[in-house]
């Protein structure tokens, strides 16, 4: 679940608010978007995932609500951690032949009628 846009990181280019699948962000004038509607966060990493300047921190556990300090998330290098394990960024090694997303497509169905 979305848990933090830093203050701190953000520039304010709204790429969150744009990738956003359900809508969590509002943009606002001059500053950084705010989580206007949490619950609906899907916990799918998009936001983190576009974030050029790496100023988000998504909860791997999904729908908890958690205590984060911005000050100790960017000291231990988790904002934008999803997005350096992908590789996205300039300079940075693609990794995506290390997702195995594709592998749940060979999970067997369960059976319908």
């Amino acid at each position: 679940m979305i848990e933090l846009v830093s203050h701190k990181l953000c520039i304010n280019c709204n790429l969150c608010v744009q990738v956003c699948p359900t809508n969590v962000f509002d943009s606002v004038p001059d500053q950084p978007p705010i989580i206007a509607r949490k619950e609906d966060c899907q916990t799918c990493f998009m936001c983190e995932a576009y974030c050029p300047a790496d100023a988000l921190y998504v909860a791997p556990q999904s729908h908890t609500d958690m205590e984060i300090n911005e000050d100790d998330l960017i000291e231990s290098g988790i904002m934008g951690e999803y997005r350096r394990l992908l590789g996205w960024g300039y300079g940075r090694k693609s990794n995506s032949e290390l997702d195995t997303a594709h592998k749940l497509r060979q999970l067997p169905r369960p059976y319908q009628s």
